[in-house]
């Protein structure tokens, strides 16, 4: 991949399935021993009349065909995703970069502990873990890890941050006061 292949815009409705399908397959692939907190039809649904409509979803394409979706939290990533094959051609970093640009004062997310390459992603980009739980408060019930990224790399909680989410595979399930999104977050 150039690239000049790569183009990251907001999803439309054409878009919900694709992107849908994308987050199933990287979760699978990421995450295999983590249980499933929700159907494949109730994430297609959820992403097709929620997240793609009103939370500014962001799809990565290549020539037209939907490689990764970020979910973001008012700036913050939230569910970060990648199909399979094209982990490890720098679309997490350029999303990640493009949510560092979202929310310049810093962020907060959350993900699983199990998501080695989730974890890699944002210690490359500067975050850095604050706080490790067994997941008795996320729907998957896996043990997470919250990471913080400040610019110039203090940790702590970041001004006007609240609990983020994270990407794991790249993506995050979680929600410390209830799923106020419908779903985990990685």
């Amino acid at each position: 991949m150039e690239n000049g292949d790569l183009a990251i815009h907001r999803a439309t409705g054409s878009d919900a399935d694709a992107v849908a399908g994308v987050r199933l397959r990287s979760f699978a692939a990421a995450l295999p021993r983590v249980r499933r907190a929700h159907t494949g039809g109730e994430v297609r649904a959820r992403l097709r009349e929620v997240a793609v409509p009103g939370r500014e979803t962001r799809a990565a394409a290549v020539q037209g065909a939907v490689v990764g979706m970020m979910v973001p939290d008012g700036g913050e990533p939230d569910r970060l995703y990648l199909d399979p094959p094209w982990r490890g051609r720098g679309i997490g970093d350029r999303f990640v970069r493009l949510a560092e640009r979202r929310r310049p004062a810093g962020s907060a997310l959350w993900s699983f502990q199990i998501d080695g390459p989730a974890l890699r992603l944002y210690e490359r980009h500067g975050f850095e873990a604050v706080e490790r739980t067994d997941g008795h408060r996320n729907e998957e019930r896996e043990p997470d890890v919250r990471y913080v990224w400040r610019p110039g790399g203090s940790a702590g909680a970041p001004q006007g941050v609240g609990l983020g989410a994270a990407p794991g595979p790249v993506e995050r399930r979680r929600s410390r006061r209830g799923d106020r999104n419908g779903g985990p977050r990685h």
